[in-house]
Parts: C-alpha cells; sequence; structure tokens
C-alpha cells in the first residue's frame, strides 16, 4: 500500500527544552547523583524516564527534597515563593527556566511595579502559568482563558492595564484574544515584543502550510503538553482532514492511517527527533512510504547554560 508521508520542518526540540535537559545532564555531572527536579523538566516521558535513567528523581513539591540537595526548576518557569521556598531551605537552586518564559516573568514584574493590572492569556493550571501569575501578587493578574473571557472580563476599575500571554498557545487563537482586549480597553499595554516563542510560532506555520493537503496529521507529544495539543488545532483549523496527538509509535491509529492517502507528521517542541523517526519506520514497516519534508525556516537559537553549571 502506497502511502505519502510529509514532515513538517521544523518540528521536535526547541533551544529551551534543548537547555533544559542539558541543564539537568550537566548538573548530575556536577553535583553527582542524585539532582533532583521539580515537576518534569519538560513536557515528554520519553525524556524524563530518560533523565530518571540517569539520575534524576522528579518530585511534585520541594517538600519531597532533602534540604541542601540540588534542586532543578523546569523549563516552564516557577513562581517567586517556590524560589524563596528553596533558598529558605539551603537548596542548590538550578533554573532551567526558559529565557523566553523568563522574558514574560520579568515584564509580569514590570508591569506589577508600574502598578498596572496584568491580564495573562493562558490555560488555568499549566506550569507555566502558574509561575507566571506568581510573579506578582495575586490581586496584580487576571488570567483570561478565552475570547469570551476577553470579552466579558471586569479588570479592577481605575487601574491601569497590561496583557502579556504564555508562550505555548495558538497564535490566531491568541491574536484574536488580544484584538478584543485591545478593543475593550484601547490604553492597555503590550508586550515590547512577541510573547509566544519562536519555536511555537515556526512548529505552528510549519503544520498550517501542510495540513490542506493531508488526511491525516499525526503530532507526537504528550497530552500535557501545550504547543502540541496547539499543533492538532491548528491543523484541523487549517484543513487537516483529521488531526491526532500521539506520543509515540505505539499510539499510532492505524485504523486511520490505513485510511489517509497522504500523512503529514510534526513533533511538540518537548519531542525528541528519535521519536519522529520511530513513526516513520512503524510506517515505512506497514506501507510503501514516499517520504517528503516541507519547510525552509532553520532555527539557529542557541541559550546558555545558567551560571551555577558553568562556573
Amino acid at each position: 500500500m502506497v502511502k505519502q508521508l510529509t514532515l513538517a520542518a521544523p518540528r521536535g526540540f526547541c533551544a529551551g527544552v534543548d537547555r533544559a535537559v542539558r541543564i539537568v545532564e550537566v548538573a548530575l555531572e556536577k553535583f553527582g547523583k542524585p539532582v533532583y527536579v521539580r515537576h518534569e523538566i519538560v513536557h515528554n516521558k520519553t525524556v524524563v524516564d530518560g533523565l530518571a535513567a540517569q539520575g534524576a528523581i522528579f518530585v511534585k513539591e520541594l517538600g519531597e527534597v532533602p534540604e541542601g540537595a540540588p534542586v532543578v526548576f523546569s523549563a516552564h518557569g516557577v513562581s517567586r515563593a517556590v524560589v524563596a521556598e528553596a533558598n529558605e531551605r539551603h537548596m542548590i537552586p538550578v533554573d532551567a527556566t526558559c529565557p523566553l518564559v523568563t522574558k514574560v516573568h520579568i515584564e509580569a514584574r514590570r508591569h506589577a511595579d508600574n502598578n498596572r493590572h496584568l491580564l495573562l492569556i493562558g490555560h488555568a493550571g499549566h506550569p507555566e502559568v502558574e509561575g507566571t501569575m506568581g510573579q506578582v501578587s495575586a490581586d496584580q493578574v487576571t488570567l483570561i482563558e478565552t475570547v469570551e473571557a476577553a470579552r466579558t472580563v471586569e479588570p479592577p476599575a481605575g487601574r491601569h492595564l497590561a496583557f502579556a500571554t504564555q508562550t505555548t498557545l495558538s497564535v490566531d487563537d491568541t491574536a484574536e484574544i488580544i484584538s478584543v482586549l485591545q478593543f475593550r480597553f484601547p490604553n492597555i499595554t503590550g508586550p515590547r515584543g512577541e510573547d509566544i516563542c519562536y519555536a511555537t510560532t515556526n512548529r505552528q506555520k510549519a503544520v498550517k502550510d501542510i495540513a490542506a493537503d493531508v488526511d491525516l496529521m499525526l503530532v507526537i507529544g504528550a497530552s500535557n503538553s501545550s504547543n502540541s495539543q496547539r499543533l492538532v488545532e491548528v491543523a484541523k483549523q487549517a484543513g487537516a482532514a483529521d488531526a491526532i496527538l500521539i506520543a509515540d509509535k505505539h499510539a499510532i491509529a492505524w485504523e486511520m492511517a490505513d485510511q489517509a492517502g497522504h500523512i503529514g507528521l510534526s513533533a511538540g517542541a518537548s519531542a525528541p527527533e528519535s521519536l519522529v523517526q520511530d513513526v516513520i519506520q512503524a510506517l515505512a514497516d506497514r506501507y510503501d512510504l514516499i517520504v517528503t519534508e516541507h519547510g525552509h525556516i532553520r532555527e539557529t537559537v542557541n541559550f546558555k547554560l545558567p551560571p551555577i553549571l558553568t562556573q
């Protein structure tokens, strides 16, 4: 059975994820086993399991970490309260927060310092959102999850307003929310540059470019990965006949793949290329594949490791 497979490019690991994984590996080299990591370093089980095999211990909260131990904060960022707790318990904090998330944290604190109330566009419960909201006091920020919320939100009276966004949102959906806020609050202050990160934007564009031509878009990523979930949504909105999220080759929906003459393949920013190659091989084992790659954007961003690991 002949199938056409189009690979979206770019896909998979972004610079922030690559940096976070390297931070855990270098911390293990520097401090020895174990190194504790608060929450999943990135949202991918393969990555987390691989680091755990090297000696990383993943915990939900700092209460599970012995006093004085090295602890890595995940790429999604943490609240100021978490940093304070680590310092109070004399831990060795190693910050793997993506620099593009740190940029949003700095924005949030700057708005608070300038007495602006922050409208944060994002998903409740996501660790990045919790970390960003935790940069300021609870009465200085309101979470906006939907266009409807943007239409109905009533921020504190008499306060200057600002907005910021989670870095892994749908570019199109976020633009709609921002336009509603700017229409309702013409003097609202926005970020100096785009909050949604370059990698999220590039992966969404790559999926959009091939979506209308495919019968099925496979997106490799974890169910709790915001940027991966958005790729599925973007594919459907851009005309893919169907699109699903799969964790790895074992999750391929073969009944859907059998019926698709043209399959598209992408991967969220937390998914390693090894998972992509595994899926390609699984498809090649079952079908006569014609494989092409679509996309010309080449990412050259590289983030430095934190000074605590390099000094």
